[in-house]
């Protein structure tokens, strides 16, 4: 076992190491920071129109000449009924009023559309592009192919792996129950397909051909160091970055990961209609009776953006989306290039 691997090999990576697209919390500062450093830096870009995403891809290449990911969400438009919006707006707004805000209305749009998202991208066709909530036609990654970009497809289950596989993937990035954020299950039931990455890893190794990037719950060189003896190629870290001063995320969120434990993170479909691990909260708990009725993403993710971005400007955790993975209470908060640096020593000094 050696920290060089088919993976950064291909890539030509000094190290098996992938900072996790966080959507809203990897902004080009961070990616381009890992990647300067020897990893594999990403930008989520799942919430950025057509043309802000070939402005990031220029940005980011104008900073760095090592490789980087872009990645986007995989959404079908949602068309919901006015009734149901409006019994999910009397849901929410009692956390409107908490937070001085007045009702909610229907928003213009419950996200970007995807097609014209993965047009863009293919337009500006950086070195690595991921996706994220399903699996894209053969055809379409082909094209990524002939513009250049290495693709990776998310999977929490071995059947995905495989249609990944079959759609012609570069890699995959097995994603563990432990990761904080959303579970990027598109495959079958959700809570069916919450498999633990030690368990994952291995199963998912054996079942496809291509490289395999661990993801959920590894913080240091040693989470690194068992992915890489199960069969991954890389690791991907999400919280461990999350905590690095490029993240940009909001202080309160920031505070509530350095106070968190190891029991501190549960699943909830409150703020955005799927699955996601993040630190409890007032918000999740009022609304955990209620998580069956919500609105699918991005609906539900559209509805509650007014109150997470007033929360975060007010400093109100309790009403903020805290996503964090399992492995949280081993956060080390220091700049992303120093992490990486650490990262790669720990994982060294296990080789040695």
């Amino acid at each position: 076992m050696t920290a060089s691997s088919v993976f950064t090999r291909a890539l030509g990576l000094r190290y098996p190491i992938v900072q996790g697209p966080m959507n809203g919390a990897s902004p080009p500062e961070l990616a381009v920071a890992v990647s300067n450093a020897g990893g594999l830096g990403s930008c989520g870009a799942a919430a950025y129109a057509p043309e802000v995403i070939i402005e990031r891809v220029r940005q980011i290449k104008a900073q760095t000449a090592a490789p980087f990911n872009i990645n986007l969400f995989i959404l079908d438009e949602q068309h919901p009924e006015a009734a149901a919006l409006q019994q999910a707006q009397r849901l929410l707004q009692p956390f409107r009023d908490a937070l001085g805000l007045g009702s909610g209305g229907t928003p213009q749009k419950f996200a970007e559309n995807s097609r014209d998202q993965i047009a863009a991208l293919l337009e500006a066709a950086p070195p690595v592009v991921s996706f994220t909530f399903g699996v894209l036609p053969r055809e379409t990654v082909a094209q990524f192919k002939r513009a250049g970009s290495r693709v990776i497809g998310t999977v929490t289950t071995v059947a995905e792996a495989k249609a990944w596989e079959q759609a012609g993937a570069d890699f995959i990035c097995a994603s563990g129950s432990e990761a904080g954020g959303h579970r990027p299950t598109f495959l079958g039931d959700f809570e069916q397909s919450s498999v633990g990455l030690m368990a994952l890893i291995p199963q998912v190794v054996a079942a496809v051909k291509i490289p395999v990037i661990a993801a959920g719950g590894i913080m240091n060189g040693r989470g690194i160091a068992a992915a890489l003896l199960l069969g991954a190629q890389a690791a991907q870290l999400g919280t461990a970055f999350l905590c690095s001063p490029e993240s940009g995320i909001a202080e309160a969120w920031r505070s509530a990961l350095r106070s968190a434990g190891d029991d501190s993170t549960r699943l909830t479909w409150a703020f955005s209609g799927r699955p996601a691990r993040g630190i409890v909260n007032q918000f999740m708990e009022r609304m955990r009776p209620f998580e069956r009725q919500i609105l699918p993403y991005p609906v539900q993710n559209a509805l509650t953006g007014d109150i997470r971005q007033a929360a975060a400007k007010a400093g109100r955790a309790e009403f903020l989306s805290l996503w964090a993975g399992q492995g949280v209470a081993l956060a080390r908060p220091m700049p992303a290039a120093q992490l990486v640096a650490l990262l790669a020593e720990e994982l060294e000094a296990i080789h040695a």
